[in-house]
Order: structure tokens, then sequence, then C-alpha cells
């Protein structure tokens, strides 16, 4: 058992932060204790109130300045995430927040540094980086396993939305409440993993359609290529509008080939490296011979409650971050400069120019007109991690 409980505080409790709400405050998290809860929503804290016995803030700035708490869980719309963050780091807070950890790389950078200089333990929720089959991936490249990288190519299509689903909340699909479309919304776990593989790239070129299969003012299909130092290229195509969809990745090397898809890891590992066979070998149509492996996904842990506890074991017994806060800031790089590449038409090189990403940014906030029809949200029971937040293959 731990030497002590953190006192938690959870700020925007909506389906994600509910769910998490429930985990802490039924034991599931070792360590950690759930004590109070914060969110706008009126009839949101009166339910909060009728189900946990903790206090219930309308704000957050109440919340920090009348109750001891050693870390708060950030869950509230995109924008306010750095703001919120940056507040409870310098209050000196551990601080855990949703993805994307903001809208704007730039205020990504400023929150890594505060972070830094707080001392405070700074996650971000990026609970698919726990997948055992997206850890090996990562091990096998970084051991040099494929050998030289050729190409990645990932086509993640099965995040199909209807359009109830937009009409749902006012900030859903605007400019103004969310920052965007399926880059910002749907595919951040996987533009994450992306980089956290295959590394980051030097150049980025996108294309994207607004609105093409749904009546928003955001992108609900885009694809991004990228180019890196090493000579290789990536593709990464998504999209809300197709169903059923896939999740499907390849990548290649002169050793060999890893395909991910249907919940396995699949390798080609060459017994001779392509490179230098292609260049030694008196075969037109040669062949490599190649061992197959296959390895099917089995845990069936769930990614959030692992992020929760490692949080948790970081803070309590220095336990390594697996999803540090500050590496939030190459996903949303990423997904910043396929907006200006969309928006301009020109190929982006990095590092991000973030002044030019703002001024485009600050444009289409000022003509957001939001959602034209809104229903009530909560579909999905409270309290329950979604199987929407989980890999699904």
């Amino acid at each position: 058992m731990s030497v002590k409980e953190l006192k938690t505080g959870i700020i925007g409790v909506g389906n994600m932060g509910n769910a998490h709400a429930h985990a802490i405050f039924s034991g599931k998290v070792e360590g950690m204790r759930l004590s109070a809860l914060c969110d706008t929503n009126p009839s949101v804290m009166d339910a909060l109130g009728k189900r946990f016995p903790v206090p219930v803030y309308g704000d957050y700035n109440e919340m920090l300045e009348k109750e001891l708490l050693d870390a708060v869980i950030i869950a509230t719309p995109h924008y306010s995430h750095c703001e919120i963050a940056d507040k409870m780091l310098l209050s000196g807070l551990h601080t855990l927040v949703e993805k994307p950890i903001s809208v704007r790389a730039g205020e990504a950078e400023q929150l890594a540094e505060t972070a830094k200089k707080s001392g405070r333990i700074f996650a971000i929720m990026y609970n698919q980086r726990t997948n055992g089959l997206f850890r090996r991936t990562r091990e096998l490249i970084r051991k040099g396993e494929l050998g030289k990288i050729k190409k990645s190519i990932w086509v993640i299509t099965n995040w199909y939305r209807t359009q109830a689903y937009y009409n749902s909340g006012t900030w859903r699909a605007t400019w103004s409440g969310e920052g965007g479309g399926v880059l910002m919304n749907q595919a951040p776990h996987q533009l994450d993993l992306w980089q956290w593989m295959l590394g980051m790239p030097t150049a980025v070129t996108a294309f994207g359609s607004i609105a093409k299969y749904h009546h928003i003012e955001v992108e609900d299909d885009a694809t991004i290529v990228t180019e890196y130092a090493d000579g290789s290229i990536g593709i990464f195509t998504t999209s809300t509008g197709e169903y059923p969809g896939t999740n499907r990745l390849e990548i290649s090397g002169t050793q060999g080939k890893l395909v991910l898809e249907d919940g396995k890891l699949k390798h080609w590992k060459l017994k001779k490296d392509e490179e230098e066979f292609r260049f030694t070998t008196k075969e037109s149509f040669g062949q490599i011979p190649y061992e197959y492996s296959e390895i099917e996904q089995t845990e069936d842990g769930n990614g959030h409650l692992c992020i929760l506890q490692n949080f948790t074991n970081a803070i309590l017994l220095g336990e390594k971050l697996i999803s540090p806060g500050a590496e939030g800031i190459n996903e949303i790089t990423l997904a910043n400069a396929a907006y200006l590449s969309m928006w301009t038409g020109d190929r982006v090189t990095l590092p991000l120019r973030h002044e030019a990403f703002n001024r485009e940014l600050d444009m289409r906030i000022k003509e957001s007109r939001g959602c034209r029809e809104i229903k009530e949200e909560g579909s999905e029971p409270a309290g329950v991690y979604s199987e929407r937040w989980q890999v699904r293959w």
C-alpha cells in the first residue's frame, strides 16, 4: 500500500471526467482518493453532489482555494486545458490533462516550461500507449529490427460518426469550441503513437475536406504526408465518414516489415538486409528469405486506469511516466502543421511557425458559427469508460 493517498480533484466532469471519478471513487486506482469535483454545468453539479460524497464546485479557483489537494485531473473542453493546467501547476498540484494538451502547439510549449519550473508531475492521458502491440512495435523499431525505415502508412478510418453525434453539443466540430475536427478530436491518440514510434518529421504536407460527410464547419476527412530526416516518409489518413472503416498500420524498412491490424502485430524479418541484397544479387527478380511471426493482442486491461495508476505511482513512488505531459507537444505540433498545410496549400517545415498557425486559426474562430441544431449530450452510461476510447481494430 502506498505511504499516503493523493487527494485528487477532477475539473470537468462530463463523460470522460465522470468515468475517472467513478474509477477513483471505487478504489480502482491504488493510492488516489477522490476529494473534489468541479464543473460549470449546474445540472452536472447537482448530479455529482448526489452521486459522490465530496465537495462539488462550479469554479476551479474556488476549489483550489478551499481544498487541500495533491493532484488534479483536467477533462474540460480543449481550449481551457493550458490555462487551467498552468494555474494548477503553479499552485503546486501534480496535473494530468486529457488529450489534446492544447489546440495550439505554442501554448503547449509554454505549459511544458511551467511544469518543468514547478517541479510537479505533469502527464497527459495517452492511454493507448499502454497497448502491448504498440509498445512492442516501438521496441522493435528502436532496437533496429526493421533496419532503416522506408515508409509508414496508417489508415485509421474507423472513427465513424453520425450527424446526431455532431449535433449533441455546442462545442463539437467547431473552430471556436473544439479547434478542429477529426485531427483534433478523434485521431490525437494515433498521431501521438505515430510520432512515439517513428519520431517527429521535418516537414508536413496535408490535405483535408471540410464538411465532406457532415454538416459541420471543420474537417471530417484528412490525409497527412510526412518527411523525415533519414529520407523516409509517412502517410496518415483518417475520417469520420467511412463505414466500417479500417485501422491498419504498416511500417517497412530495409530489414523487414510490420503490420498492425485486427488486433495482431505481424512481423516479416528479412534474413538479409534488402539494401545490401539489392546491389549484390545477380538475380533480376531475386527474393529474400524471411522469418514470419505474429503476436495477438491478449490484454484486457483498461488503458485509462493504467495511466491513472502510473500518474499516481510517479508521484508517490518515483515511477517513470508512460505519457509525460511535455510529449503532448509533438502530437499537437503534427496536427497544427497539418492544418496550416491544408489552409495555405503549402508544405510546412518543422519547427512550426506558431504565429502563422495562430493567425489562420484565429480567422476561423472569428467566423465560427457552431452547430445549428443542439440536443442534450449524455447518451453514454455515466461513469463508464466507453469502448470508443479504447484501441479499436
